[in-house]
């Protein structure tokens, strides 16, 4: 199915029936990578799985923002008319996940951010070496977005009133630090570092991501 928020055309999918669950991707990728996760919870919860602009099935553009993607995902809600959904967002998702929980604090019953950051600096040093180097060469407006957003303080995070879980994996691109630090500026949230996990792999088309998230979905707000 396609969304129209303006010229942009974003693809989504939705599956299951129960309370709502907005998923969002990472960076280079698409809403595929829940394949898993959707089968998982598809018998108890009805699942939003967007393709963000510029990914997968979606419309292409020039330049990416995340204020942009929020917008997309804001308009996404209300068009559809989904009443206070969880969100679930992955790296570059949890990241919008996180703005979109500043910018309109009363439409998420629950927010989920699995490897995030607040700003590219909390990048492990190898890591942002590598993404850079992979910009020099390739100049994707898709890396150029993760070097140069989110700038996001903790006096922002401090404004989200939206209970949230905080995922990472102990081996991270993301410091565990920064991890700690992101929720520990979050009022109403938990935080939890999956010891072995990197990045993606728990997450990427796993079974491993319903076990981590299900005591939060089925806790009373």
């Amino acid at each position: 199915m396609v969304f129209r928020n303006g010229e942009i055309e974003l693809y989504y999918e939705k599956t299951g029936q129960g309370a709502p669950i907005v998923l969002l991707h990472g960076n280079s990728e698409d809403s595929s990578i829940f394949d898993v996760l959707i089968r998982q919870l598809a018998p108890h919860y009805t699942l939003y799985a967007l393709d963000s602009r510029d990914h997968g099935k979606s419309s292409k553009v020039k330049v990416l923002n995340y204020a942009d993607m929020v917008e997309d995902v804001a308009a996404f809600v209300r068009e559809l008319d989904i009443i206070k959904p969880v969100l679930l967002g992955f790296s570059d998702g949890g990241i919008i996940g996180l703005l979109l929980a500043m910018k309109y604090p009363e439409m998420l019953s629950k927010l989920i951010a699995i490897g995030v950051n607040t700003s590219p600096a909390a990048i492990k040093k190898r890591w942002l070496f590598a993404m850079k180097a992979v910009y020099f060469f390739t100049r994707s407006r898709k890396f150029k977005l993760m070097l140069t957003q989110p700038n996001i303080t903790a006096a922002q995070l401090n404004t989200i009133i939206t209970p949230t879980l905080v995922l990472a994996g102990s081996k991270d691109v993301v410091d565990n630090a920064h991890t700690q630090y992101i929720a520990q500026n979050i009022p109403n949230s938990v935080v939890n570092i999956l010891e072995g996990e990197s990045h993606v792999s728990y997450v990427l088309h796993s079974e491993k991501l319903y076990g981590a998230i299900l005591p939060f979905l089925k806790e009373e707000a």
